[in-house]
């Protein structure tokens, strides 16, 4: 994203479409990472902070649902010497229901991201989802039960479904869809005895080319200037 959006916020921006800032959800930039956490030698007068939600639509294994509840992602991005660098502030998400099943999956951080918008994606991350119980119907590790792990996650490449606007310059807000429809599911991780179980409930591992994750984002940007 982050060539892409330093663009419009330079003012090199498409036509605004037709959302309204009083339409806008509220971006609460307290994740950013702080100045002093950008990289050495990074001048925060160039540097931004990018909050970007998004809502969608997840297919992975037997799991096919909507995200109601917007995936939540801060993260720092600048240059330093002419180079891109990103800093990643945090991610939140609401549990999904897996249809059919008594059981959620929240959406996490894997470990790894790179918004860095090129001609063949929009950029890139892992996630994992942790495995919780619709309530308490099931009695599941109290930790680390999830969809894939920090060293097997789930690999997302985002390409875009529909076009950058912005919909609001004041404050700066940018829309677009994206899609990652040949990522591969991984099966459960720290699941312990149940871990058999828990993937044939999911239908994992599931292969590239049997999973979709669909995207429509918000992303809102602030200067550290």
């Amino acid at each position: 994203m982050g060539a892409l959006l330093a663009g419009l916020a330079l003012g090199a921006a498409p036509a605004y479409g037709a959302e309204r800032a009083a339409d806008l959800p509220e971006f609460d930039f307290s994740a950013c990472p702080t100045a002093d956490e950008l990289p050495t030698g990074a001048d925060p007068g160039t540097w931004r902070c990018e909050v970007m939600h998004a809502t969608g639509h997840l297919r992975m294994g037997t799991v096919d649902e909507p995200l109601t509840e917007p995936m939540k992602i801060t993260f720092a991005e600048g240059r330093v010497d002419g180079e891109f660098r990103q800093v990643f502030g945090e991610m939140t998400a609401a549990p999904i229901r897996a249809g059919g099943t008594p059981l959620t999956l929240t959406p996490q951080y894997g470990g790894y991201s790179d918004f860095l918008s090129d001609d063949t994606r929009r950029g890139e991350f892992d996630i994992k989802f942790a495995i919780g119980s619709a309530h308490g119907l099931l009695a599941l590790p109290s930790s680390g039960c999830s969809v894939g792990s920090d060293e097997d996650a789930v690999h997302l490449v985002l390409k875009d479904t529909d076009p950058t606007r912005v919909i609001s310059k004041d404050p700066l807000v940018a829309a677009f869809g994206a899609q990652d429809a040949e990522f591969a599911a991984p099966g459960t991780s720290g699941c312990g005895p149940l871990s058999r179980a828990l993937d044939r409930a999911l239908g994992l591992p599931s292969t590239s080319g049997a999973n979709a994750f669909d995207m429509d984002v918000m992303v809102a940007i602030r200067s550290y200037a």
